[in-house]
């Protein structure tokens, strides 16, 4: 019995994982996850939902936009590639708004391009993440974000509290995967890449 409870000790229950909380990670940050892909948004938001995060959802950048200015999230993970307005165009957009311009992004793509890493640098993000990714990456970017202090949890008075997305079941859960796999579109080199 002894060497069972020695082996859970080193690796852990990973239901008691999730509720304690890592080193270095803020606690209710209001998380933006930006992706055109409802599986991307569903899994992140399982991810940060279980650490007790905030999460808000867009589907597209137009959407992204008007959620960052009404509801200034302490942290954005955005899409580079997507129908209409683009990663980068939102990006910009934020980055050019006095009420966005210091959220922190975190910018994730599927693509299979390296370049995309530089034009997220040149363009102003704060770090990329590439699909497929799982929660150790997800949170080794939040906690680089608190480390360096680009991520700090505002306190938000009554009136500017953020509107909570509904509670999925644990039958809904259960059926959200733990990895986040990229789409078939996210395979494509983004115009804005190419020039």
């Amino acid at each position: 019995m002894a060497g069972f409870d020695l082996i859970k000790r080193m690796f852990g229950d990973h239901g008691e994982r999730r509720a304690v909380p890592r080193s270095g990670e803020p606690k209710e940050a209001c998380v933006l996850v930006v992706d055109d892909s409802p599986t991307i948004r569903a899994v992140l938001g399982k991810m940060l939902a279980q650490s007790g995060h905030i999460v808000l959802k867009a589907a597209d950048g137009e959407s992204a936009l008007d959620i960052a200015r009404r509801d200034r999230p302490d942290l954005i993970f955005l899409d580079i590639v997507m129908p209409g307005m683009s990663g980068f165009a939102v990006l910009r957009a934020l980055r050019h708004d006095p009420l966005t311009r210091d959220i922190p992004i975190v910018m994730i793509s599927g693509n299979l391009q390296a370049t995309e890493q530089f034009y997220v640098q040149r363009f102003g993000a704060d770090d990329f993440m590439k699909k497929p990714f799982g929660r150790s990456e997800v949170f080794a970017r939040i906690e680089h974000l608190t480390r360096s202090g680009r991520l700090v949890v505002r306190q938000r008075t009554v009136e500017e509290a953020v509107p909570m997305e509904p509670i999925p079941s644990d039958a809904e859960h259960a059926e959200i995967p733990d990895i986040a796999m990229p789409d078939p579109h996210d395979m494509v080199v983004p115009p804005a890449a190419r020039d």
